[in-house]
């Protein structure tokens, strides 16, 4: 690793979350804000040799979907068999125009989309593992085989899709850093307080874009 702060390291990896047209306005999980830090996220994109993009890629019927439970309602909270989970409006099923990646989005050059929570029966906020915390994506298999690291993370929410990811590539074992202003959140009942107090207990950095190295 480079011990040139004012550069950014050749290995450094960015990771954009859920940048998704489902997410934008217009979606029917649509983040406050969310279209705002596209540009963003291509601007800081051009700064990484390397980048993976993930995609919410939910089966119809899907279990964290409040359709799927009787007299739910979207933002209820449930008990599934793998733990808590917030009940949201159906989202980015599979082959839908909502599925896919905003069409602002440019980055090239990315490497590797991660499709996740295309398991019916669990949830999937982390780039990393399944909402079960221990079914893996493989994510941290490839970083790690292709040498790649520090970890850079930006997107949507930062309260759900975004934390987790970071959470868990501290839990890999990488440097983590979110950069702040490239995420937008969904701040439901606390929860864009209770994300950020989870990273800073898991070491996770948080830098405004300007803080980028170039």
């Amino acid at each position: 690793m480079t011990t040139d702060r004012t550069r950014l390291d050749p290995a450094a990896v960015l990771i954009v979350v859920d940048v998704q047209n489902g997410f934008l306005p217009g979606g029917s999980l649509a983040v406050p804000g969310g279209d705002e830090i596209v540009p963003l996220v291509n601007r800081i994109a051009r700064k990484f040799h390397n980048v993976v993009l993930t995609q919410d890629w939910h089966t119809p019927g899907h279990i964290s979907f409040a359709s799927a439970h009787a007299g739910r309602r979207p933002f209820d909270l449930a008990t599934l068999p793998y733990g808590a989970q917030v009940l949201w409006p159906d989202h980015c099923v599979q082959g839908t125009a909502r599925a896919e990646l905003a069409a602002e989005l440019d980055i090239p050059h990315a490497q590797l989309i991660v499709r996740k929570g295309y398991h019916a029966g669990v949830d999937s906020y982390s780039a990393f593992y399944e909402a079960d915390r221990t079914t893996p994506t493989g994510l941290g298999g490839y970083l790690k085989q292709r040498g790649l690291g520090p970890v850079y993370v930006v997107g949507l929410a930062t309260d759900f899709c975004v934390a987790w990811s970071a959470i868990d590539a501290r839990r890999e074992g990488f440097d983590t850093t979110v950069i702040e202003d490239a995420c937008r959140a969904i701040d439901a009942n606390g929860s864009l307080a209770q994300a950020w107090a989870d990273m800073a207990a898991a070491g996770v950095r948080r830098i405004g874009s300007a803080a980028l190295p170039a």
